[in-house]
């Protein structure tokens, strides 16, 4: 798949930003080692709520919104044995376009035994939106990721539909260098797929939830299909494949889609990162 596009337009001011994360394991902590960045892409420092072993990161980009044009880039790398959570400190806001597209790539290298959670909050993707979201993950053996993706099509509150504009989504996992999900989504506002049962069957929040490098057994299995969101009418699955867990959510509400995958959650990161989940404080302002 080819890059998203860059800033073509020379008259739009867009942002050039990127951020470059490295963690390490240092006896039994997990510290921050590498910290680069260029253009309005930060974090301010390493948090550890739930003791030295795993590392909280929250990546804050200052605009607190996404215009046409705008290129963010984030990379992880978490050393062989280093735990990682990453999360962000509100809603993602993609605003409308005069043309240009706008991107956010991540890329998380997770090394030997390492853990990586990429658990940013949703995405708002107003109408007339040109967003491109490419996530890329690659896993040592041994290496584990979990990640969420929510998308909030236009704004509900607002009596705002997608009516306009664009969404590109492109995921890639690698475990030891062999591919073991690609996924590709084309939205385009107005299109008959928001309403299509084969599509988002008329709702206007998604979100996907991916965890691999490890087997979800039977009993976490079962707990996952137990897990029923509290909003009425939204609909929800999970599957399991070998070393890849997928769950699928669609409603109208961010706030339950958020709540289910929290209680999704709960169930499965003693399986894949042997740990109870400990939610960001920051999910709670």
């Amino acid at each position: 798949m080819p890059p998203f596009p860059s800033c073509a337009d020379p008259i739009t001011s867009c942002w050039q930003a990127s951020l470059e994360l490295g963690f390490e394991r240092r006896g039994e902590s997990t510290i921050l080692a590498r910290r680069e960045h260029r253009g309005p892409l930060r974090v301010q420092k390493a948090l550890y709520p739930e003791g030295p072993r795993v590392c909280h990161a929250i990546v804050l980009h200052p605009p607190a919104g996404i215009a046409g044009g705008d290129q963010l880039d984030i990379r992880v790398d978490a050393a062989a044995a280093s735990q990682a959570l990453l999360t962000t400190p509100g809603a993602g806001k993609w605003y409308r376009s005069g043309g240009a597209q706008a991107a956010q790539r991540v890329h998380a290298r997770v090394g030997a035994g390492a853990t990586v959670e990429w658990l940013p909050q949703e995405s708002i993707v107003f109408s007339g939106a040109r967003a491109g979201m490419h996530t890329t993950v690659e896993l040592e053996p041994g290496g584990c990721y979990v990640g969420v993706e929510t998308i909030c099509f236009g704004r509900r509150a607002s009596g705002e539909t997608f009516e306009r504009g664009s969404l590109r989504l492109a995921t890639d996992i690698r475990i030891d260098g062999r591919l073991v999900w690609r996924e590709r989504g084309a939205i385009d506002g107005g299109s008959p797929l928001l309403a299509s049962p084969i599509g988002l069957a008329g709702f206007s929040v998604c979100s996907t939830v991916l965890a691999a490098g490890a087997e979800v057994d039977a009993e976490t299995l079962a707990a996952c299909r137990r897990t029923a969101s509290k909003e009425m009418g939204a609909r929800c699955g999970v599957s399991a494949l070998p070393q890849l867990f997928v769950g699928r959510y669609l409603g109208h509400s961010a706030e339950a889609a958020r709540e289910w995958f929290v209680a999704l959650w709960q169930c499965l990161r003693p399986t894949i990162i042997g740990r109870e989940a400990a939610a960001p404080r920051i999910w709670n302002t």
